[in-house]
């Protein structure tokens, strides 16, 4: 299977803590609000600094987290579902 190469846009700033994640954007998007996320959420956004899928990002998590890799791509899949949903991919 193939997976888009995708990356955070330069509109967006992270900000991660140990137990948070914050995703705000810059006036220059069209999204306005913050999106906030646990420290898996945190990875997600750190992974998505530098181009890359889908699969790596399952791959780097299950690396670094202690879970089944079926929760680890859940859990992806509605990460990046939601970053999509506020334009903060670009493909």
């Amino acid at each position: 299977m193939k997976y888009r190469i995708m990356k955070l846009k330069s509109g967006f700033i992270s900000h991660i803590t140990d137990k948070e994640a914050i995703l705000v954007p810059t006036s220059s998007t069209e999204f306005s609000g913050v999106v906030r996320g646990n420290k898996t959420f945190g990875a997600i956004l750190e992974l998505l600094k530098d181009d890359t899928d889908e699969e790596k990002i399952i791959a780097a998590l299950g690396k670094r987290f202690d879970a089944p890799e079926e929760l680890i791509a859940s859990d992806v899949r509605r990460a990046l579902s939601e970053l999509a949903r506020v334009g903060a991919i670009e493909e």
